[in-house]
């Protein structure tokens, strides 16, 4: 007969309770990242926004003051007789008939020689600020007929020298300020307005001038103009030779556009700058002698070489700030993939290795905090600077961070390494920005090296099995 034993002990219930895969976890994890690059990208719009409506409350700042100016001339504009022939019908016959045109040519001086001071300030308007200045520009030409004139097909008959026109060009001709003083020969013009030339949009001013003494000899024409701008100047360089000569106490110049100035005759320093340009006319290719007033020059145009795409070479001074408050923000937020990456990583090792249950809503908000450092950080840099915005904003959210890391890695040990870890990002990010021409390379170098580190940790981990933690 069989006995029944009983009273004995029940087996225990498998507390363990089985999850996912580190492997799973781990591609949940990177899709949360990639979720993120959403408000990441928001970010970036609104650094473009804010720099336009910085760009608008510059314009707004510097409205009748003077735009970026381009300088041009002088030239002198001549009329003369041409004989143009066209075929007309008479009769039910075509015939050629010769009609006399008035036409116009410009001559350009042999030699130009400018003297630019430039006088400097800041106007600023709530958060926004923009360079302006104050031109003193004084100069002298020396006109002469080439001697191989004749070869334009114009002859010297006919030319109406008594009707000729002394043109300067300026882009933005509000910016015209002072006595201007113009004189031909020791003897001074009076000015009026328009009838620039085609370097300036046809902007600027001109005067009548009785140019007979050319077909015999020279004419020298002294100028001296004051003109108001901001942030750069360009001259439209049209002589034999033109040298040109500017300087400022503006420390933060830049030299663009067709043409940079002498290396030995430039001098930059915290005082200011001074720089000299030397172009002669085989530099430019165009001839002393046109039926045009020349290529249109846009105010940025100056700033590049665009003598052949049809557009009027120049030389360009630009007076930058040092700091381009957008341009970094907009540089540290390309950052941003970094720091979430390098952050979800270090928190997905103390989920696979200690054991330490992450949600993804916890991933969520860690990765919100970091997107949101790069607003922190354009709203206070609108403020107290780039520099300064950088340090609070990074302080702001490493303390953020490491306190929400103490209750959900259950330890303020566990944390003190995550805000390590944010420190190290943040700084590397700084000198990436400040080191702009080593910044492919250290970036690499980190993504490398974070890299080995995860495969060194993680190279025994089982990335199929599922993981199994034990209830408190």
């Amino acid at each position: 007969m069989t006995k029944i034993q009983d009273g004995g002990a029940k087996p225990s219930p498998d507390l363990s309770k089985p999850e996912q895969s580190p492997g799973r976890k781990f591609l949940v994890v990177l899709l949360l990242g990639f979720l993120l690059t959403i408000p990441l990208f928001a970010t970036w719009l609104l650094v473009y926004d804010r720099q336009s409506q910085s760009e608008t409350a510059q314009q707004s700042i510097v409205s009748g003051w003077g735009g970026e100016q381009v300088f041009s001339g002088p030239k002198l504009v001549l009329p003369y007789i041409a004989s143009v022939e066209e075929m007309v019908e008479q009769d039910g016959k075509k015939i050629t008939r010769t009609n006399r045109v008035r036409r116009e040519f410009y001559l350009a001086p042999q030699t130009v020689k400018l003297e630019s001071a430039l006088k400097t300030e800041i106007k600023e308007r709530a958060i926004y600020e923009v360079v302006v200045y104050d031109s003193n520009l004084k100069g002298d030409a020396e006109f002469k007929l080439p001697d191989d004139f004749e070869l334009n097909g114009i002859a010297m008959e006919d030319i109406d020298f008594a009707s000729a026109e002394l043109r300067f060009g300026l882009s933005d001709a509000r910016g015209l300020a002072g006595d201007n003083v113009v004189t031909i020969d020791g003897q001074p013009l009076t000015l009026k307005p328009g009838k620039g030339l085609g370097e300036t949009g046809n902007s600027g001013f001109f005067a009548w001038v009785d140019a007979t003494k050319l077909i015999e000899g020279e004419m020298t024409t002294e100028f001296s103009i004051r003109f108001k701008g901001n942030e750069s100047v360009t001259i439209a360089p049209h002589a034999g030779q033109t040298e040109w000569t500017v300087k400022s106490e503006w420390p933060h110049p830049s030299f663009t556009g067709s043409f940079l100035p002498e290396v030995e005759q430039t001098k930059v320093s915290a005082d200011g700058f001074e720089a000299k340009y030397i172009i002669n006319n085989l530099a430019l290719g165009t001839a002393l002698v046109s039926t045009e007033g020349g290529q249109q020059i846009y105010p940025e145009a100056g700033r590049y070489d665009r003598n052949n795409n049809g557009v009027a070479a120049s030389a360009t001074v630009s007076l930058i700030q040092p700091v381009d408050l957008y341009g970094q923000v907009d540089r540290a937020a390309k950052y941003g993939f970094l720091i979430i990456g390098f952050t979800f990583v270090a928190f997905l090792l103390f989920d696979l290795l200690a054991g330490i249950r992450i949600s993804s809503a916890q991933y969520i908000l860690i990765g919100a905090a970091l997107v949101l450092f790069f607003v922190l950080l354009l709203a206070f840099a609108e403020i107290i600077g780039f520099a300064l915005a950088f340090i609070a904003a990074s302080a702001a959210t490493i303390g953020l961070i490491t306190a929400y890391s103490a209750s959900v890695l259950s330890s303020w040990r566990r944390a003190s390494v995550v805000g390590a870890l944010l420190a190290g990002l943040y700084g590397a990010i700084y000198i990436l920005l400040s080191l702009e021409a080593y910044s492919l390379l250290i970036g690499s170098l980190l993504i490398f090296v974070a890299l080995a580190g995860v495969m060194f940790v993680t190279r025994r981990l089982d990335w199929s099995s599922s993981l199994s933690r034990s209830k408190a």
